[in-house]
């Protein structure tokens, strides 16, 4: 066997000078094997460098709004069409809101995201201007950058959550447009992308990524990349499915190296944006998870998801220590997900 760098990622380094690799090059990227994983990792950690510099971001996130969605994506624990025993509650209270946001704060996060069931809010009924109200709260109270995960919307609702004073909306395409029929049938892919550009039109960044290992290919997560880089968004999170009981989704169907090369690869096809990893971060990829920052990722959730666990906030200072890095006080970060309808998680 030669020890010689492939062919293919050597011809990818034309990306730190400014550079794009084709479709057919992120294919032959992800598909890269041992012993050249680290070849990959080392060439997208540099291009994170370059662009991002070496700092990673943090964001929480509250549940807001749990379960009783009408929606019926197949990995997500609030769908109404799933029985999986996790909690069901209307929009929480302004203060609990704005006291979940407060913490968010003392753990040190950057960002702080508001997270709602549901299919979302093309019209301003009185649930969405509840939810406004909470998000003016929280920006004249704290110094957190605001984020909302609230689901389909119009001009008008984007509009309005802009003169809010929101920063960023999180509205996850999920995965590769050719396989997203495979795991939702109660909106489509053209409606998650609409939704996308209403939110850029309407001057917000967009934190826009989904999830990897619900079932899709090698061929249709560089398919995903590029749809992300075709859409421009700001922020990717990226998650690894977690199989919650009760929904219909398959087990995870992806490998550590799978997902690490997944992850390399969106960087190179996206070098300038923030990728955040969430779902998974502290299961998955348990021990190995120090890795996701020098294979292209820049930012992570921090504290619980919305369904599921996370891990202590100490435990995560202590990482990020470890790894000689600060967190980011602000700038383009959006927030991770473990998947939605167009804004809710596992």
């Amino acid at each position: 066997m030669t020890s010689r760098i492939p062919k293919e990622i050597l011809e990818a380094y034309k990306v730190l000078d400014g550079g794009e690799i084709s479709s057919d090059e992120a294919l032959r990227l992800i598909r890269t094997e041992p012993p050249f994983n680290m070849d990959l990792y080392s060439l997208a950690n540099k291009a994170r460098c370059k662009f991002c510099g070496d700092e990673i971001g943090t964001c929480e996130i509250t549940n807001a709004k749990s379960g009783a969605c009408s929606e019926d994506c197949s990995f997500c624990a609030q769908s109404a069409r799933h029985s999986t025993g996790k909690p069901v509650y209307p929009l929480q209270s302004k203060e609990k809101i704005l006291a979940a946001a407060k913490i968010a704060r003392e753990h040190g996060a950057d960002a702080f995201c508001i997270v709602m069931s549901g299919l979302g809010y093309t019209e301003p009924t009185k649930e969405f201007l509840s939810i406004l109200d909470a998000a003016k709260e929280i920006i004249a109270r704290t110094s957190l950058e605001l984020h909302c995960s609230i689901g389909i919307l119009s001009e008008r609702t984007a509009a309005m959550l802009k003169d809010a004073g929101v920063a960023t909306i999180n509205h996850n395409i999920e995965t590769a447009p050719s396989f997203f029929r495979n795991i939702c049938s109660t909106h489509s892919i053209d409606d998650r992308m609409k939704t996308v550009r209403v939110a850029k039109s309407a001057g917000l960044k967009v934190c826009c990524g989904g999830i990897l290992g619900i079932g899709e290919n090698d061929i249709q997560r560089v398919e995903f990349a590029f749809a992300l880089k075709e859409l421009d968004v700001d922020s990717i999170p990226i998650n690894i499915h977690q199989k919650i009981a009760g929904t219909r989704a398959p087990e995870c169907g992806i490998s550590q190296a799978e997902a690490l090369n997944a992850i390399a690869v969106t960087r190179l096809v996206n070098p300038a944006r923030n990728i955040k990893i969430a779902a998974g971060r502290n299961t998955f990829f348990a021990d190995y998870q120090a890795m996701l920052f020098q294979c292209g990722a820049n930012g992570m959730l921090v504290g619980n998801y919305l369904t599921i666990n996370g891990r202590s906030i100490e435990a995560d200072k202590a990482l990020l220590q470890n790894l000689g890095k600060s967190g980011k006080t602000s700038g383009d970060h959006g927030k991770g997900t473990t998947g939605g309808n167009a804004g809710k998680r596992q």
